[in-house]
């Protein structure tokens, strides 16, 4: 019952001392700054290694964008290329068709020319055959003389002559024409089928302007994307930079706060009237700040928060000091409530507690504890240097 007692009236303390305690406008626990500016510069140079990691991914990026926009440009070069070979080609072919055309008209015409002559020889030679000695009489009858004959004789000779050079001639054009559209033939069969090679040249190096564009336009995105995360790093790092500025202050105001207290005017513990469960709450409080270390280190504890109740620059009372905004960790975690809550203090920590409000002190007038830091000296008991 009396335990039920002392946790309401704790309760009491603690609510009216959080609404009528005094609070400084700088705060004083330097291990907490501290810490906090050790965790923030960690943070800031995270932040600073991820925009030099992004900006070494930009770079690669805009590098590769680079190297297939030039690639991109040497393709739509050939691109041009091939479609003018290929234009040309397909002028080269029309004209090669035409000249076929051409030739085969050539071709019938001889064709026509040959056969006219063969037929007109062929029917002068079946002439003079059925006619023989009809035209041998007529000859030898209507020559007046023998050399007038030998004349006739000698020009049908000559016409016979004469029929088969030009059919021998009709033969051999008709012949050179074949021989020329086979040749146009073949000509344009190369032409075809270089063409058809020129045409799948075309349409490979179209594809390849084609993926090319399309990857150019994928790391266009992923350069933005990448950009974009940058310049919210580089966002998070200005933030950052700001808060490890203001903590600084904030450091530099508090250990102007720790030297005030020292210059400042002291009570004597006599002058100091506890309320009921300081020491509950007191032998909590070192139990989560100390509770690991020795007990010189508990006791420590203990009378650092007893010399902030005598120090004027403090709350004047143990609930004041203790939960003074962001004083003591453990009252900012949650892990002060738990302690309270289960009262996990061990009879050395209630110890230490009843001789720190006692007004024993072994590290003097200190106000401050921490873990050690590079340049911060003091009193080292166990894991924590009081200063």
């Amino acid at each position: 019952m009396q335990t039920k007692r002392n946790l309401f009236m704790l309760i009491i303390c603690i609510f009216l001392c959080v609404i009528f305690v005094p609070k400084l406008e700088v705060h004083a626990d330097i291990e907490d700054t501290k810490k906090q500016i050790e965790e923030a510069e960690a943070a800031h140079s995270e932040t600073k290694e991820k925009i030099k990691e992004t900006q070494e991914n930009i770079d690669a990026l805009s590098n590769t964008k680079d190297t297939l926009v030039n690639k991109l440009d040497t393709l739509n070069k050939q691109l041009t290329e091939v479609s003018e070979n290929l234009a040309d080609l397909e002028s080269k072919i029309l004209a090669k068709e035409k000249e076929i055309t051409e030739t085969e008209a050539d071709l019938e015409e001889a064709i026509a020319e040959e056969e006219a002559q063969y037929a007109a020889m062929k029917k002068r030679i079946q002439f003079m055959y059925e006619q023989k000695n009809q035209t041998y009489a007529e000859l030898l009858f209507t020559s007046k003389s023998f050399g007038e004959f030998i004349n006739k004789n000698t020009y049908i000779e000559q016409l016979s002559d004469y029929d088969r050079k030009m059919l021998i001639k009709f033969q051999q054009t008709r012949e050179m024409v074949e021989d020329t559209k086979a040749k146009l033939e073949s000509e344009k069969a190369e032409l075809d089928e270089y063409y058809a090679q020129v045409e799948a040249e075309q349409a490979k190096v179209s594809g390849y302007v084609s993926e090319t564009s399309s990857t150019i336009g994928v790391y266009k995105s992923q350069i933005k994307n990448a950009e974009a995360v940058a310049d919210a790093y580089a966002a998070q790092a200005e933030e950052e930079a700001k808060n490890i500025a203001a903590l600084k202050k904030k450091l530099a105001e508090e250990i102007a706060l720790s030297k005030l207290a020292a210059q400042s005017s002291w009570r004597d513990i006599s002058e100091v009237s506890f309320q009921e469960g300081d020491r509950y709450l007191l032998a909590n409080l070192i139990y989560c700040e100390a509770g690991n270390q020795p007990y010189a280190g508990q006791l420590a504890v203990g009378a650092v928060v007893i010399n902030r109740v005598l120090s004027s620059v403090y709350p004047n009372t143990v609930v004041g000091v203790i939960y003074q905004n962001k004083q003591f960790s453990p009252v900012g975690d949650g892990h002060l409530a738990l302690a309270l809550a289960e009262n996990r203090a061990t009879a050395a920590c209630y110890k230490a507690a009843d001789e720190a409000m006692a007004g024993q002190t072994n590290v003097g007038h200190c106000v401050y504890f921490r873990t050690p830091i590079e340049g911060l000296s003091g009193i080292q008991i166990g894991a924590h240097i009081f200063y």
